[in-house]
């Protein structure tokens, strides 16, 4: 059955409401055209064709005339009713639209007031209220896209940076599901040979076990290249973090704000004043997240008391979680025993050593020997802004150095789990094939491999699963 047929009709406000130029509210579903037909004046739609008019409610009071052209013979025939707005409407003809159902999108003024009373009359005249994502999952389910484009939408909606956004039209419009379909029917058509050798071993040979292996190998090699990419996607969705730690009074705050070009953390020449852990975004191409610390130091009696302490803690394992540190150490005080323990720490993170305060000394300092592996030491100054571009620059290459016109395929983390399953049943047939184990029980693992690809393109989905992804997405999309 259409899946059309078992839907009602949704309605939902499609732009952020606020002050703007225009509102947009969306209606999809088979009863779209007869609702829109009713509260506007001018309702003879052709496809591919807007139309001018107004928003009329039928039943409100006091009722007065519409004087324009449009709406001319509608007070004729209808009488006098009160107007909303004056709109334009766009209707979309299934299964040609958006959710591949009868769809009209009402664009109105942007106020708050207009665009809601709108929408209560849409409601009022036989729509419900579309769910978070329904749309698109309409869209889905009326194969309109499959759930990798599906879930590209809510990446390019939640997307932090200009980059991300530009990779995740990739998937839009429809990289990774060629990729993955191309990869599906490598393995099914594997599948169909074993399959034909098996039930009818009088007409078909079984294939060679050297073609299966050569196959399995280059269903691998595939599978490989669209998981090439698996963490700079995530890099690109989560963002990377970097940490800013170093011994108290070292000028961690000025440089946090000085890097955001805010007032974010409080700075004093009193060792100690941060102590708790602050956070916020930077862009730099990808969301990085800049994390404000504590100042390290030994606990002494009388010197540190509990409410450091606990921020000394929230440092240390704000560094150990972080992707990438900044170490901070005083240019004029030169490198101490104290900045060499911090340091020690940090043998086993990616790290750049920042000499602050550089505008109180007349040369560069530098700390012999650097710490083993060290690559970058960067001379700056919070205060006046020396050195921070040049901070920024680095940064970028060591946390941001991403071509999104290199990345070709783009996945989240529920897609690589189901590349990385289809993979991993492809190996199991691989390494039975190898050991010229029964065709027939080669035949399972190749079906589970699909199956796992029929997962990710949603040719194969649970409700729960289906429910999870659209539930990220915002009403009126």
């Amino acid at each position: 059955m259409n899946i059309i047929d078992e839907f009602d009709t949704i309605t939902a406000i499609a732009t952020p409401v606020g002050m703007g130029g225009v509102g947009v509210i969306r209606i999809s579903g088979d009863k779209a055209f007869e609702i829109i037909e009713k509260i506007f004046t001018n309702p003879k739609f052709e496809p591919r064709k807007f139309n001018h008019g107004w928003i009329i409610d039928p039943d409100a009071k006091p009722k007065i005339s519409i004087h324009s052209q449009e709406a001319s013979s509608f007070n004729k025939n209808q009488k006098q009713y009160l107007p909303l707005d004056e709109v334009i409407v766009l209707p979309f003809f299934a299964p040609n639209s958006y959710t591949g159902e009868d769809v009209i999108e009402i664009q109105c003024h942007g106020g708050v007031n207009v665009v809601k009373n709108i929408l209560n009359l849409v409601l009022k005249n036989g729509a419900r209220m579309a769910e978070k994502g329904e749309f698109t999952k309409r869209a889905f389910l009326n194969k309109r896209m499959d759930l990798s484009q599906a879930e590209s939408v809510a990446d390019i909606i939640h997307s932090k940076t200009t980059e991300f956004a530009k990779v995740s039209v990739k998937n839009l419009s429809g990289v990774l599901k060629e990729g993955v379909n191309d990869i599906r029917n490598q393995i099914f058509e594997v599948l169909s040979k074993i399959t034909a050798g098996i039930d009818f071993p009088e007409d078909v040979k079984e294939p060679e076990y050297d073609y299966l292996i050569n196959s399995f190998n280059n269903i691998i090699s595939s599978i490989d290249k669209v998981l090439s990419g698996a963490n700079t996607s995530n890099i690109f969705r989560q963002g990377a973090s970097v940490a800013i730690v170093g011994k108290p009074n070292v000028g961690k705050s000025s440089l946090f704000n000085a890097l955001l070009s805010l007032d974010r953390a409080i700075v004093t020449d009193i060792a100690g004043t941060t102590r708790d852990v602050l956070r916020e975004t930077l862009d730099l191409g990808i969301p990085v997240t800049l994390i404000d610390t504590a100042g390290i130091r030994d606990e002494v009696v009388n010197e540190i008391n509990k409410v450091e302490k606990i921020g000394i803690e929230y440092s240390k394992q704000s560094l150990e979680e972080a992707d990438l540190v900044l170490f901070v150490y005083d240019a004029k005080q030169g490198m101490k025993e104290e900045d060499k323990e911090i340091l020690e720490l940090l043998k086993d993170k990616k790290y750049i050593v920042v000499a602050n305060k550089c505008d109180t000394i007349t040369s560069p300092p530098h700390p012999n020997p650097l710490p083993q592996g060290e690559e970058m030491h960067l001379c700056l100054s919070a205060l006046t802004g020396e050195g921070i571009n040049e901070l920024k620059e680095e940064l970028t290459k060591k946390v941001c150095d991403i071509n999104p016109e290199n990345l070709e395929f783009v996945t989240n983390t529920r897609q690589q789990e189901c590349l990385r399953r289809a993979r991993n049943s492809i190996e199991q047939a691989l390494l039975a094939s190898q050991l010229h184990e029964l065709q027939d029980l080669i035949s399972i693992d190749v079906k589970s491999a699909i199956l796992a690809l029929d997962e990710l393109t949603g040719e194969l989905i649970t409700d729960d699963i289906l429910n999870n992804i659209f539930d990220h997405f915002c009403i009126g999309k």
